[in-house]
C-alpha cells in the first residue's frame, strides 16, 4: 500500500543523513547551531523561538494540564512542526550535532507534561508532530495506516467514514493522539473483544537516534516489540503505524447506568468485580465511582434485545433493563460514550483544548487488581471518596482478549489474572491553586490503597504516568538501569530488562531521554 508522507527515501536521501551524522560528530555544541542546521533542511516557518508571536500558542495548543504551564515550567528552546520525515530526520540529526534533546509531541496528553516540558532545567526542542496525522484506511484490507500526530478521534471518523463494520479498539478520549497512545499500549472499549491498540499494530515507520528511517523488518524484532507497549519518548520518532481493523456490528448497544451509595452501589460494585471479567467478550461494563455515585457505562456489540438476557442471567444486581438501552451504530457510540448524548460524530475532529478543561489542572496515578476487593473496604472506598476534595476512580474491566495475549508477547504486560485497571484522578480550578490539596488526598488514597491491589511489583499503566513512581538517573551522561528499575518493574515488570536491552540496541546514547525513559542496556556480546 502507498504511505504518502511516511513513505522511505531513497538510498540517496539516507547516504546524506549518513554523512550528516559523521561530520556532526566532529562539530561542537551549540543550541544556535541547532538553528543553523535546522535552517539547510526545515522550512523557517515550520521553526519556532520563544521570541515567535506563534511560539506560546503553539507550545500551549495541546497542553492538557495547565500545571504544566506556569512561569515555573521548564520549556523547550524551539518548537519544530515538521510536515514529513525528512523534516523529522533532519531534527534528530541537528538535535544530534548541537546537544539539543527532542522531546516528541504528538497529542500533548502525557500525565506528567513530558513531551513538552521537563522537570529539571535542560536544554531541549519540542518536536510536534501535528502536522503529520494523515489517516490511509483500506477497507478491503481492513487495514490502515495512521499517523503518530492524528488524535483517536480523527482514526475512528476516518475508519467510520470507510466502513460502517470497521472499528479499531484503542482509547476512549478522541483528542490523545495516536503516538503516545500507541507506545504505551492503549486501551478502550473493545479491549475485552479485541486486545489493546498495540495487539492491532502490524508495521511502523520509525525515525531512529541515527536520522534513519525504518520499518518494521530493518528496525528489527526487538525495536518493533519495544515501540508497542514500552512507552514513547524512548526508542525514537514513530512516524505512522499500520494497524489491522477489526469488525464491527451494524447495530451496537451502550448504556449508562448511574447507582447511588443509598442505592446499593456499594454491594453493586463489590459484585462486579467477579462478574464483568467474566462475561461475553461482546461486552464491557466500566465503572467511573465519584462522590456517592458508581456510574456503569457499557458498549455492546450487538441488539438491546440480545443483551436483556446477558444482563439478567449474568449481572442482575444492578437492574438493567430495556429503558436503559441505547443503539446505535460502532462510531456513534465512540463520541457519546466519552462526550456525551448531545454529541455528533463529527465531534470527533476536534483537536483543540477548550477554555473550561484549560481551567482545571490534575494529578492522576494508576492500579491492577487481581484480587476482588473485600465489600468493607469498598465501604470504606465510598466514604473516602465523599471527602471534600476527593477524586475519583475509574475501573476498566479486562479478561477475555486483552487477558488472553501472553506478558511477554507485546511489552505491555499487564495480561492474565488483571482482574480490572484503576484510574485515579483528581481535578481542580487553576485559579483557586496549585492544587496541593488534591495531590495530597490522590497520594494518601494510593496509600490506602496499597493492600487491596498488585504487589511486588505493585503494577501501573505507563499511558496514566506518575512521576510519583520514580525518576531517572542520569549517571555519565546515560540513564541508570538501575534507578530505573523503581518504577520500570512496575509499567513492565520483566519485561523492563528487554526493553532497556531494545534500548541499548537502538539509541545506545541516550538520545532519546526524559525523566522516565527507558534507559539503555547494553547487550552481552
Amino acid at each position: 500500500m502507498a504511505m504518502a508522507r511516511s513513505s522511505l527515501p531513497p538510498p540517496a536521501v539516507l547516504i546524506i543523513f549518513a554523512c550528516l551524522f559523521c561530520c556532526y560528530a566532529s562539530q561542537a555544541s551549540s543550541s544556535d547551531g541547532f538553528l543553523q542546521c535546522l535552517s539547510a533542511s526545515i522550512p523557517s516557518q515550520l521553526v519556532f523561538t520563544p521570541s515567535s508571536p506563534s511560539f506560546t500558542p503553539l507550545l500551549k495548543s495541546s497542553i492538557r494540564n495547565p500545571k504544566f504551564f506556569t512561569p515555573a515550567t521548564v520549556r523547550p528552546l524551539y518548537i519544530v512542526t515538521p510536515t514529513n520525515a525528512s523534516h523529522v530526520q533532519a531534527a534528530v540529526a541537528c538535535g544530534r550535532r548541537s546537544g539539543v534533546r527532542l522531546r516528541v509531541r504528538s497529542g500533548g496528553h502525557d500525565y506528567e507534561g513530558l513531551s513538552y516540558r521537563a522537570v529539571r532545567n535542560e536544554t531541549f526542542a519540542v518536536l510536534d508532530l501535528s502536522s503529520l496525522r494523515d489517516v490511509r484506511v483500506d477497507p478491503q484490507a481492513s487495514t490502515a495506516w495512521v499517523d503518530s500526530g492524528a488524535t483517536l478521534g480523527e482514526l475512528y471518523y476516518a475508519v467510520g467514514k470507510a466502513s460502517g463494520r470497521l472499528g479499531f479498539p484503542a482509547g476512549l478520549c478522541p483528542t490523545v493522539g495516536v503516538g503516545g497512545h500507541f507506545s504505551g499500549g492503549g486501551f478502550g472499549m473493545l479491549l475485552r473483544k479485541y486486545g489493546m491498540a498495540i495487539d492491532n499494530v502490524i508495521d511502523a515507520v520509525l525515525v531512529d537516534a541515527r536520522g534513519r528511517l525504518l520499518s518494521k523488518s530493518t528496525m528489527g524484532s526487538d525495536v518493533f516489540w519495544a515501540i508497542r507497549g514500552g512507552g514513547g519518548g524512548s526508542f525514537g520518532v514513530v512516524l505512522s503505524w499500520q494497524v489491522r481493523l477489526v469488525p464491527v456490528p451494524a447495530t451496537v448497544t451502550v448504556f449508562n447506568l448511574p447507582v447511588t451509595a443509598a442505592q446499593g452501589a456499594v454491594d453493586v460494585v463489590t459484585r462486579w468485580q467477579l462478574v464483568a471479567p467474566a462475561l461475553p467478550d461482546d461486552l464491557i461494563i466500566r465503572v467511573v465511582v465519584q462522590q456517592q455515585t458508581a456510574n456503569f457505562q457499557s458498549l455492546f456489540l450487538g441488539t438491546c434485545d440480545a443483551l436483556l438476557p446477558v444482563m439478567s442471567s449474568r449481572f442482575p444486581e444492578l437492574g438493567f433493563n430495556r429503558s436503559h438501552c441505547r443503539e446505535m451504530t460502532w462510531i456513534q457510540s465512540v463520541p457519546y460514550i466519552y462526550l456525551g448524548s448531545g454529541s455528533t460524530v463529527e465531534d470527533l475532529l476536534n483537536r483543540t483544548t477548550s477554555a473550561s478543561v484549560f481551567a482545571s489542572g490534575y494529578k492522576a496515578t494508576s492500579d491492577y487488581v487481581r484480587r476482588a476487593i473485600p465489600r468493607d473496604a469498598w465501604a470504606t472506598i465510598f466514604a473516602k471518596l465523599a471527602q471534600p476534595n476527593a477524586g475519583l476512580m475509574i475501573l476498566d474491566p479486562y479478561g477475555a482478549a486483552i487477558s488472553a495475549v501472553p506478558e511477554s508477547a507485546t511489552s505491555y504486560p499487564h495480561r492474565a489474572g488483571v482482574l480490572y485497571n484503576i484510574q485515579y484522578m483528581n481535578f481542580w480550578s487553576m485559579a483557586a491553586g496549585d492544587g496541593a490539596v488534591q495531590t495530597k488526598w490522590i497520594r494518601d488514597f494510593y496509600a490506602f490503597m496499597a493492600p487491596y491491589v498488585s504487589s511486588s511489583p505493585r503494577e501501573a499503566y505507563f499511558n496514566y504516568r506518575d512521576l510519583d513512581l520514580g525518576e531517572n538517573v542520569v549517571v555519565g551522561n546515560v540513564s541508570s538501569y538501575q534507578a530505573g528499575m523503581v518504577w520500570g518493574h512496575k509499567y513492565f515488570k520483566d519485561n523492563y530488562k528487554r526493553l532497556a536491552m531494545a534500548k541499548g540496541e537502538i539509541d545506545p546514547d541516550d538520545y532519546f531521554r526524559n525523566e522516565q525513559s527507558i534507559p539503555p542496556l547494553a547487550q552481552n556480546k
